[in-house]
């Protein structure tokens, strides 16, 4: 079946009990045994729960994985995949990630023996000098948060295929319908269910796609032992969302290039970041392996941190907001907001400086959305 055709029938559907269309919400906490030791498939809801598992069903398909997982939040889903490595072990972090997951890293996880060594996944040498004997990991976003950079997918996997190493990738941002990671060669695809695929701004979740046997049962294992899953309520919402995943995608991606096209020579904008734009380092590999860019474009604004509040506090139609991925248009902040938690010195290191504004285009019209960005970089 084709992506648009899979996003509404994967997983057990219709409900084999009634034939729902809808997958029901199974807001149970336990099932009953129909003997001892013998159940319908389902004893209890840390475990396994119907709602749950068409989700799980749902996304490993979307990504052509082994099997899928959802979790409360996408944090909970990293900080599961965390557990899959031990006490001194090393990993090797794209340096312009998501704030909360660099705040796991840096500040929760070393604290529990592990390495890391943040890093611009674009060059193979760099990649390869940072190698250690201990290193058992490599955690890949494509496109990064906040500053949109592209990772060459193939080159990354074959680094770690030659030294054994496990890659990760955060697919939030490109979503399968845009980017397909495992196709690359990855080995466990992460996602923020919170953004795109339930993409109404109604609930937090987050999500694993295997590829082996193996690490089937080590997150299964994990997911089970710490308590770490979806609620029914919520994987249903995300399921919901799912079903409209490809038409919004275009629209989003339809309405992002218009927007970074605006910004483009625009006398109160100093630089520009999507991937969409020729202009782009990463475009060309963009190109390779996504079958489109995205919703998301950051930009800088030329006059410093008082010219950014004037802009966040002049839009209308732009909220401004925390996260990304919904159906309306979002603006945010990340040196205050996504990414307050990682030091100053460490934003600027990496690039992403107080002029610098992420925006999560929305479904829109685009007249409305250029229209509101640009009486609100008008100087006054």
């Amino acid at each position: 079946m084709k992506f648009e055709t899979i996003a509404i029938h994967a997983g057990d559907r219709p409900d084999a009990a009634f034939g729902a269309i809808s997958v029901p919400i199974y807001q149970t906490s336990t099932f009953v045994f129909e003997d001892v030791g013998k159940t319908k498939g389902y004893d209890y809801s840390r475990t396994a729960n119907p709602t749950r598992k068409v989700l799980e069903d749902t996304i490993a398909q979307l990504e052509g994985g082994k099997a899928g997982f959802a979790f409360a939040t996408g944090m909970a889903a990293e900080t599961t995949v965390m557990h899959l490595l031990k006490t001194g072990d090393h990993v090797i972090s794209g340096d312009d990630v998501y704030g909360g997951t660099y705040r796991l890293f840096q500040d929760v996880m070393r604290a529990f023996g592990l390495e890391f060594t943040f890093l611009r996944l674009n060059d193979r040498e760099r990649i390869e000098e940072a190698i250690k004997p201990n290193t058992r990991m490599l955690w890949l976003e494509t496109p990064s948060n906040p500053l949109l950079n592209i990772v060459d997918i193939p080159m990354v996997v074959d680094i770690a295929r030659r030294h054994k190493l496990l890659t990760v990738i955060d697919n939030t941002f490109a979503t399968p319908y845009f980017l397909r990671p495992i196709k690359y060669g990855v080995d466990l695809v992460v996602h923020s269910t919170t953004k795109y695929l339930s993409g109404h701004c109604d609930v937090v979740g987050g999500a694993v796609v295997t590829t082996t046997d193996e690490l089937t049962q080590r997150v299964q294992f994990l997911l089970n032992a710490m308590g770490t899953c979806a609620s029914p309520f919520d994987c249903w919402l995300v399921l919901r969302g799912i079903e409209t995943l490809p038409v919004r995608m275009k629209k989003h991606e339809e309405n992002a290039i218009a927007v970074a096209n605006f910004f483009k020579g625009h006398p109160a904008v100093k630089r520009v970041f999507y991937p969409g734009l020729d202009s782009h380092p990463g475009h060309e590999i963009a190109k390779r392996q996504m079958k489109g860019f995205g919703g998301v474009v950051s930009f800088e604004i030329k006059g410093g941190i008082e010219i950014v509040n004037t802009f966040l506090k002049r839009i209308k139609v732009f909220s401004l907001a925390e996260s990304l991925g919904g159906v309306a248009s979002l603006a945010e902040h990340p040196a205050t907001m996504s990414h307050a938690s990682m030091p100053e010195d460490y934003r600027g290191k990496v690039g992403i400086t107080d002029e610098l504004i992420r925006l999560s285009v929305g479904l829109e019209n685009v007249d409305d959305l250029t229209e509101d960005l640009e009486q609100a970089l008008e100087r006054r």
